[in-house]
């Protein structure tokens, strides 16, 4: 098992704790919604961090928005395994030719 993994895991086992409990419990809590705002103020910091070229400050908010991203997705009871899956299918091919394949909305 990887880190990814365990976090993983450990997130979904919070679904259920008392939100004042636990960091995760509170956020799964509020909701899918407020999960997907939190990542994305996350992803921001973290694009911020990559412009001024702060290598220390990304790697940290690269870790929050790993752990920001699992929480998003067990609000929404996907898998990492699935994510992961997906990655694996689209290993090899151009990335191009991947999002030309993909289905039209």
């Amino acid at each position: 098992m990887s880190i990814l993994h365990d976090l993983a895991a450990t997130i979904e086992a919070r679904k259920g704790a008392d939100p004042e409990s636990s960091w995760t419990a509170k956020l799964l809590a509020k909701g899918p919604e407020k999960c997907a705002e939190k990542f994305g103020e996350e992803a921001v910091e973290a694009i911020i961090e990559a412009v001024k070229n702060d290598k220390d400050g990304l790697t940290a908010e690269a870790a929050d928005v790993l752990y920001h991203l699992l929480v998003m997705l067990a609000a929404r009871d996907v898998a990492l395994d699935d994510v992961l899956e997906e990655l694996a299918r689209r290993q090899g091919l151009s990335g191009i030719a991947e999002k030309a394949a993909r289905p039209k909305s």
